[in-house]
C-alpha cells in the first residue's frame, strides 16, 4: 500500500522556521521524485518544491532562498525545511510522489503573531 505521511506542522511567529517531514512506504522511495505542495484557504495548491532521487531540486519563486528539500532514501524519508516564514505561507503541507500519484493528508502551517 502506497502511502505517505506528513507531519512537523505548527504555529510560529514571522521570521521562525519549521522542518517537514514527509516519511513514505509501499513504494521504491529512492527512484520517485517527490514534490511539496500548499494550499491556503481560498487558493489553488500550488507546487512549492520538487527533490528528485539524486536530490537534486527545484523551487517555486515564492519559496526560493528560504526553503530547502531534503531526502534521505535510507529512511525513505523527505524533508522540507522552511526559513524565513512569512504570514502567506500559512496553508495546508502536502507530499506528492509522482509514480502512483499519492498525496500524504497534509500538515497545517500557520505563521501568526
Amino acid at each position: 500500500q502506497v502511502q505517505l505521511v506528513e507531519s512537523g506542522g505548527g504555529l510560529v511567529q514571522p521570521g521562525e522556521s519549521l522542518k517537514l517531514s514527509c516519511a513514505a512506504s509501499g513504494f521504491q522511495f529512492s527512484i520517485t521524485n517527490i514534490h511539496w505542495f500548499r494550499q491556503a484557504p481560498g487558493k489553488q495548491r500550488e507546487l512549492v518544491a520538487t527533490i528528485t532521487p539524486k536530490s537534486l531540486t527545484n523551487y517555486a519563486d515564492s519559496v526560493k532562498g528560504r526553503f530547502t528539500a531534503s531526502r534521505d532514501n535510507a529512511k525513505n524519508t523527505a524533508y522540507l525545511q522552511m526559513s524565513s516564514l512569512q504570514p502567506e505561507d500559512t496553508a495546508v503541507y502536502y507530499c506528492h510522489e509522482s509514480y502512483f500519484g499519492q498525496w500524504g493528508q497534509g500538515t497545517q502551517v500557520t505563521v501568526s503573531s
